[in-house]
């Protein structure tokens, strides 16, 4: 489990795991829950990853549960993974922010409408987006989260933990001079840029391919690798985002993304676009 940084999906894992032991142990919520000297609403919420852990709470119901040797150990790790703060707490976000999610994905497959995805952005180009955007923030704020931004970045090339990103974006995206044409050419350099890394898989989806299956909206798809952790879509809107882990949600997800990715310019004709634009 080291090398991970982050609270939220370890909090879901422990959630799991504890509702399993009850299960295994026999016990229904109603019976588990006085014998824990909590109310079954609280105990529900536990297992479904609703509220912050305490560690003396997950000793009570191994212990009740009958758990001991390493299975004790290996949930204790992960209760304590689950209460420290993640990296980006610092810069003002909140556990239930996408990055705190993209944060332990081993795998992320996007495709990016009316913007360069944020994980490939350069400050300046962040900058003007969230200027564009009628959300309050002073200049501090602002100046945060586009480190925090620029901070995701830095998993694609990481050795221990490395990010592989497989991304379609809109070649009306990358027509749009965001920043103004100096910053704009500088993203598509910087594009170019991250193509060569081994971890992105990059591709164009050209404007002649007309009517495509994601024309509505942009969305990404994370997979938490060995972590046991459900596939997660997440889509953006204009008033906001939306988080989809049922079955059905994801699988569709994942098919749009196969009918965009098998549109898309192969990686070496996206990069000779990309230049094209640079250069224009």
């Amino acid at each position: 489990m080291a090398g991970y940084e982050g609270s939220m999906i370890r909090r879901r894992i422990l959630a799991r795991q504890l509702r399993l032991l009850r299960e295994g142990a026999g016990l229904t919520l109603e019976e588990a829950a006085p014998k824990l000297h909590f109310s079954v609403s609280k105990l529900c919420r536990i297992e479904n990853a609703q509220v912050v852990i305490d560690i003396h709470w997950v000793k009570s119901m191994l212990d009740l549960y009958d758990v001991g040797g390493s299975r004790w150990t290996e949930l204790m790790e992960i209760a304590q993974e689950a209460m420290q703060p993640g990296w980006w707490k610092a810069y003002g976000l909140g556990n239930s922010s996408y990055i705190a999610f993209e944060t332990e994905a081993r795998r992320a497959q996007s495709f990016s409408l009316g913007y360069v995805p944020g994980v490939l952005q350069i400050a300046e180009y962040a900058r003007a987006l969230m200027r564009a955007v009628p959300v309050r923030r002073t200049a501090e704020q602002l100046e945060s989260e586009v480190a925090a931004r620029l901070h995701r970045q830095a998993r694609l090339t990481s050795r221990e933990n490395p990010l592989e990103l497989v991304t379609v974006i809109d070649e009306g995206a990358l027509r749009r001079p965001i920043g103004g044409t100096h910053v704009w050419h500088r993203q598509l350099d910087r594009l170019v840029e991250l193509a060569g890394l081994d971890t992105v898989d990059l591709r164009v989806l050209p404007t002649e391919v007309g009517a495509h299956a994601a024309l509505a909206s942009e969305f990404t798809i994370l997979n938490f690798g060995d972590l046991g952790e459900p596939d997660m879509a997440y889509v953006e809107h204009t008033l906001g985002a939306l988080s989809l882990d049922k079955d059905g949600d994801v699988t569709r997800a994942r098919l749009t993304f196969e009918c965009v990715q098998s549109d898309a310019l192969d990686p070496a004709a996206s990069v000779e676009l990309i230049r094209r634009l640079a250069g224009a």
